[in-house]
């Protein structure tokens, strides 16, 4: 019985410093993950907003239901597993700059993704900024120290890679150097 006692409040323990390490972290983050892409900006443009299309290369997105649109801007709800998020075009600025952002409120994160498409030699470089939100103090504590701010990009970055021809592999401010960059 003593062990079953120690046990709980060991864990207790654990979950209050897991708790207040959170709190301490800011809510708010900025990744940033770029990848130079074999395809022209017009062709990355098309994959990267052609949302409907996400569950044919996205690993991550099982299905996609485009929403009827306020105000004119494109909505759809990705759906991963048990997750179904809401998101909305900000921006579409054809083919440089497409901006989502989910549209869901009441949920334990928020953000916007800034996609920028650049020519470089005879494809494009695409780099994502991430703005996230963790509002909860444990879901702040485990996307810091477990999941990590860009995993989601640099999934992201590979699948369209994996889609449109990829030249390097996604790096940013937040990765270490590439084997023989300085």
């Amino acid at each position: 019985m003593k062990t079953l006692i120690g046990l709980f409040g060991f864990l207790f323990v654990v979950a209050i410093a897991v708790f207040i390490a959170g709190l301490l972290l800011p809510r708010d983050h900025v990744a940033v993950r770029s990848a130079s892409l074999a395809a022209p900006p017009e062709s990355v443009w098309t994959v990267v907003t052609q949302v409907g299309r996400y569950p044919t290369w996205r690993r991550d997105v099982d299905s996609v239901q485009i929403l009827e649109t306020r105000g004119g801007r494109l909505e759809w709800r990705e759906i991963s597993g048990g997750d179904r998020l809401r998101f909305e075009a900000v921006t579409a600025e054809r083919p440089s700059r497409f901006v989502a952002r989910i549209a869901d409120k009441g949920i334990p994160f928020g953000g916007s993704w800034d996609y920028r498409i650049v020519p470089e030699g005879s494809g494009s470089r695409l780099t994502i900024t991430e703005n996230g939100q963790v509002y909860n103090p444990v879901f702040r504590f485990i996307s810091q120290y477990f999941i990590g701010h860009t995993a989601t990009l640099d999934k992201y970055l590979g699948d369209i890679a994996a889609v449109v021809g990829g030249r390097d592999a996604p790096r940013g401010p937040n990765l270490p150097p590439l084997h023989g960059d300085s």
